[in-house]
């Protein structure tokens, strides 16, 4: 019941608004040219944001659990800054560091680049985070037993490890992507909010109630959601065959 009332009832609330005014409304509202850009934006940047977050996210994981080095406690709690600092500060930090007054002399502010660097910045620890812990539960016998037996540190790396890192990956991935599609705080200042260039759905999304379209807004929403639930669904999927595997 606690769960009906914290996300069911509000994400049906939130369908019936979007599609309450009949199926060819909802498509009217959903497919304007300004929602389409701005769902195609938002998707292609949180995909491509994921697949960078899964090979990075997984190297520093490496990193972390297998090397050891002065400062590793501090790296190991800023990379979990982005969970616990604001969005909305998170997006002034980086227009402070990539705007046009730029230290360092990088301007990305109102650009796509700096809208991917603002949801690289919010969607990294999933990875890690996820990654993590199968790294510190894998058995260093089995490394061991496959070098005694003349595996290279490659072969060692894609036969054992690799496989049971795989899920984690998954996982920490289609997590990233899920936060990054609906990011809001971090983007809006960077994004500059422009229509069909660097504005992103959850803006569009909250422009659209600064406009009085709930509909529109409801719509857009509802097609957010439904790709969110795709890659959750997806997701389990991927757990079961890893639990199949063994």
């Amino acid at each position: 019941m606690y769960l009906s009332f914290l996300v069911v009832i509000p994400l049906a609330a939130l369908v019936w608004r979007g599609v309450g005014g009949g199926w060819s409304e909802f498509v009217d509202n959903a497919t304007t040219p300004e929602a389409l850009s701005a769902l195609k934006l938002t998707i292609v940047l949180s995909l491509l944001v994921a697949l960078v977050n899964a090979g990075m996210g997984t190297l520093i994981a490496w990193v972390m659990v297998r090397d050891s080095f002065p400062g590793q406690r501090i790296v190991d709690a800023l990379i979990d800054l982005p969970f616990a600092l604001p969005t909305i500060v998170a997006g002034l930090v980086l227009l402070a560091l990539y705007g046009a007054r730029s230290p360092i002399h990088l301007s990305l502010a109102y650009t796509r680049l700096g809208v991917a660097v603002a949801l690289l910045f919010v969607t990294l620890p999933f990875v890690v985070r996820t990654v993590q812990p199968v790294l510190l539960e894998i058995d260093r016998d089995m490394e061991q037993a496959a070098a005694s037996l003349g595996a290279s540190r490659f072969t060692t790396f894609r036969r054992i490890i690799l496989p049971n890192l795989v899920p984690a990956i998954f996982a920490g991935t289609a997590l990233s992507f899920a936060r990054a599609i609906s990011e809001y705080g971090s983007t809006v200042l960077i994004s500059g909010n422009l229509p069909f260039k660097t504005q992103v759905a959850p803006v569009q999304i909250f422009n659209q109630i600064q406009s009085d379209n709930p509909a529109g807004a409801a719509a857009v929403s509802t097609v957010l959601l439904v790709v969110s639930l795709l890659v959750l669904v997806g997701l389990s999927l991927v757990q079961r065959w890893a639990l199949r595997r063994g």
